[in-house]
């Protein structure tokens, strides 16, 4: 093993045992506030990996995943405030309607490339918008709207529920667990390779037989998976659904959480995401222009850095210890792999 390779294992342990402590160590520096910032980067970390799944990894540029992210909510809070029903078959109406809505609208999507895609998606994510604005009736509207929690488990007396803070902290980083591990089994697979093929060229991709249009659209889906599955934990969070949250300045967001952590690489968007919040959290205090610093920030990311804060890392790592051997370099956690020039010889 070499000694990247030993310091990257060292790093995710330690992130490991930061977030699964926090419930516990916050408070003993911070108010307990933080601990449901925490969950709240876990979330939108979850969020920003449906967008980096596309970009990172099969080149499609998508501000429209806040369209599957509203569907995960609006499941959610739809199926218990209209249909009564309890915590486990809400959580799966919310990411089943994201998924199904993923399904419709990328069969179309996934035909184009480049900013025709990014348009479209775009335009599916306002179509929804409006359509949610005006059936305030169902979705709220503007309003919105709020929901009572249903246990997540009782027996006679005794029940469980997202209600209590430390429940739900690890309720929410158990599903984001499982869903990045689920993602980094993806991309382990043939499958996550025959996707890096399409992204670095597809046309040399479909000359050697791989489906280029079925490849878009599984991955498509499954970062609507991915968002949907952060729109439901987020409704349950929040005790709330809103339309505002399908707007595609939300899936703008994911796309600078992204690009700001390190497009391609598993842990990049826990990175800028973690980092945009904690910014916005501490800067919102003292200056109700907070945003301004923000984009400073992305802003010289995209100049400076165009691999993220990853992509420091890495550079950093390579300077001290020497490039990484070549079967370390691509696809780690913490190892960039972003897109090249396509159709490059």
């Amino acid at each position: 093993m070499t000694m990247t390779r030993k310091i990257d294992t060292l790093v995710a342990a330690l992130i490991c045992m930061l977030f699964l402590s926090a419930p516990w160590v916050l408070p003993l520096f911070v108010s307990s506030f933080w601990i449901d910032i925490t969950a709240e980067i876990l979330i939108w970390s979850l969020f920003a990996a449906s967008v980096n799944l596309l970009f990172g990894y099969v080149g499609l540029l998508s501000f429209g995943q806040a369209l599957y992210f509203g569907f995960g909510m609006y499941g959610v809070a739809i199926g218990i405030s209209r249909f009564d029903l309890g915590f486990w078959p809400a959580l799966a109406v919310g990411i089943l309607a994201a998924v199904l809505i993923a399904v419709v609208t990328g069969a179309l999507a996934v035909r184009l490339t480049w900013h025709y895609f990014a348009i479209i998606t775009v335009v599916f994510s306002l179509i929804f918008y409006f359509l949610a604005l005006t059936s305030k009736p169902i979705t709220g509207g503007d309003d919105g709207m709020g929901f009572s929690l249903p246990p997540v488990f009782s027996f006679g007396e005794f029940e469980v529920s997202l209600t209590n803070q430390t429940v739900q902290y690890f309720f929410i980083l158990a599903v984001v667990a499982l869903c990045f591990f689920l993602k980094h089994r993806l991309l382990k697979s043939p499958l996550g390779r025959a996707l890096i093929a399409v992204r670095e060229n597809d046309v040399r991709a479909e000359l050697i037989g791989l489906n280029v249009y079925l490849l878009r659209l599984t991955a498509f889906v499954f970062a609507g998976f991915l968002a949907g599955t952060a729109g439901a934990l987020f409704a349950f969070f929040g005790r709330y659904a809103s339309a505002s949250y399908i707007f595609y300045h939300v899936s703008g967001e994911g796309v600078v959480w992204t690009i700001v952590g390190g497009a391609g690489t598993l842990l990049g968007p826990v990175f800028g995401t973690g980092l945009l919040i904690i910014l916005r959290e501490q800067l919102s205090l003292y200056w109700e222009h907070y945003l301004l610093p923000v984009g400073v920030i992305v802003i010289l990311t995209a100049i400076f850095a165009p691999n993220g804060l990853v992509g420091i890392y890495r550079a950093i790592l390579n300077r001290l210890f020497g490039a990484p051997d070549a079967d370390t370099s691509t696809d780690e956690n913490l190892a960039p792999d972003v897109p090249t020039a396509r159709g490059e010889d």
